[in-house]
């Protein structure tokens, strides 16, 4: 009879369910941390940012609204990485020729550059091994997860991408506060 060795089993065979969800996260956040700094490391951008280059090198031009769709991302949050982007000279906006009232975002020749250099980012990962899951699991599984994140008290409304730092009005808010600290008041 074998007997199963791999470290990985036996530890999870012992745990309760609630530490194997709660290594699980553990496990999770620093996949995604040490994604984010190999980004920085090597190519000096942000995770959330070469997630956000990958995504638009799939598509010539993007609509700022596409591309926060296929990155599972609200509009307000990816608009801050993309200005990132754009004022690092990877990304340009500009008016779409057919519609002038539509802005297109597309890949700079130094953004493509980095792209061929680039491995695929975590967020990629996790998107292919949940855009997998039969559909009645991944809701399920999508309900249960915000029901716990719910619970826990984090902060509602569109959460910024990853490791991406959020606009200074929205911490404000955030914090209950309207000003920033030390600014005068009248």
């Amino acid at each position: 009879m074998a007997i199963l060795c791999d470290p990985k089993y036996v530890y999870a065979s012992v745990m309760s369910d609630s530490q194997r969800i709660l290594d699980s996260i553990r496990r999770l956040v620093r996949l995604l941390r040490v994604s984010d700094r190999q980004a920085q490391a090597e190519l000096g951008v942000s995770g959330a940012q070469l997630f956000v280059l990958t995504e638009l090198g799939k598509t010539p031009a993007l609509s700022l609204g596409d591309l926060a769709a296929r990155t599972r991302t609200d509009q307000s949050s990816v608009s801050v990485v993309v200005t990132r982007l754009v004022e690092a000279g990877l990304i340009t906006r500009d008016r779409d020729e057919r519609d002038a009232r539509r802005l297109v975002l597309q890949l700079t020749r130094a953004g493509r550059a980095m792209l061929q250099k680039a491995t695929p980012v975590a967020q990629e990962r996790l998107l292919r091994v949940l855009d997998q899951m039969p559909d009645a699991e991944r809701q399920r599984f999508a309900e249960t997860f915000e029901e716990i994140v719910n619970s826990v008290g984090a902060e509602d409304g569109p959460a910024p991408m990853l490791f991406e730092e959020e606009p200074a009005t929205r911490r404000l808010r955030a914090a209950g506060e309207t000003r920033p600290k030390g600014a005068a008041t009248k």
